[in-house]
């Protein structure tokens, strides 16, 4: 089997556990930087996908790895893979629905998945005045625009938060305020696969960071998975559509409130910190795929309405339509 993994480089440590692990299992893997990439399009059915402007040969499935920075760029190659009908191991909606943190929070608040209290709104006067109904300070506060590394911030007096504000929407960023559980729960990552949660980790921050600063060189443990962060983390995967997913969970006195949904990943401190191969599973999921699996994300393309169950109705409803 043809594996085409697209990442910035093959030296990255998550991308070369998949490549390794690929070719443990005797495919022809090879990993291609989504920004030199072309697609030339002219409106025919033949759409051509080139690779330093040569035709690239065909594959028989891609592992997406688009880093937060080429989002844009990156998913618009994903995309074009899957209108060539190549089976992606994460589709680009999906992608993109896990990247976009507000979209994301209503979808899993909708179906029934606790989050954390979220408010999120464009001017600071209001987001300040917002402050009580996500449980006072500390909150989180997290950036909707820029790279996931610093996307997220915890503000512990309401001068601080102010200060926050004015100057990320300042920067014409857009942002979320969320609460904050500083010593009552537990910071769970669970990552699925194809739809089944294969491995958890609780996240201990560094002696003196406050948790949510947790990928600045936060301490992994092996966490054994309860039924309700199982169930939970598989529910999320599927109703944003991903095929891997690392879903990070707060666990306050074993109920756990999903904070994020990430679609990349890394893959090393996880296998360091459970002892387990987690790249393997990835390229079963994508072996699968190509003997004609069912997606994940297949049910998740559908509308926002159509997932949703039909209102009740309790009886004809009255619109009163102005006279002229």
């Amino acid at each position: 089997m043809k594996i085409t993994v697209l990442s910035r480089s093959a030296s990255i440590s998550s991308t070369r556990r998949i490549v390794e692990a690929g070719r443990a299992r005797g495919h022809r893997v090879r990993v291609l930087n989504p920004l030199r990439v072309q697609m030339h399009l002219d409106g025919g059915s033949q759409a051509t996908i080139l690779y330093d402007r040569k035709k690239l040969t065909p594959t028989d499935v891609v592992i997406p790895r688009i880093a937060q920075s080429i989002s844009t760029y990156g998913l618009a190659v994903v995309n074009q893979f899957g209108l060539a009908r190549v089976p992606l191991v994460n589709h680009a909606q999906a992608i993109a629905q896990s990247r976009n943190k507000m979209r994301a929070l209503q979808l899993l608040s909708a179906h029934g998945i606790d989050i954390p209290a979220t408010v999120m709104a464009r001017d600071a006067a209001h987001l300040k005045e917002m402050v009580g109904l996500v449980g006072g300070v500390p909150v989180l506060v997290k950036l909707l625009q820029g790279q996931e590394k610093h996307g997220v911030m915890v503000c512990e007096s309401l001068q601080s938060l102010e200060a926050a504000l004015e100057a990320v929407l300042g920067l014409g960023h857009n942002l979320v305020m969320q609460e904050y559980v500083r010593s009552t729960g537990q910071d769970v990552r669970v990552l699925v696969v194809g739809g089944q949660a294969i491995a958890g980790v609780l996240r201990k921050p560094r002696p003196g960071r406050l948790s949510h600063t947790l990928n600045r060189g936060a301490r992994l443990e092996s966490l054994t998975l309860s039924p309700s962060h199982r169930a939970t983390a598989e529910k999320v995967a599927r109703l944003v559509g991903l095929e891997v997913a690392a879903v990070d969970i707060l666990d306050v006195q074993g109920h756990p409130k999903v904070f994020e949904v990430n679609s990349s990943p890394a893959l090393l401190e996880m296998e360091a910190a459970t002892g387990m191969d987690l790249a393997t599973p990835i390229i079963e999921r994508a072996e699968a795929l190509v003997a004609g699996a069912v997606p994940v994300w297949s049910a998740a393309l559908e509308t926002p309405q159509a997932l949703l169950p039909p209102p009740e109705r309790k009886g004809p409803v009255k619109v009163n339509v102005p006279r002229s």
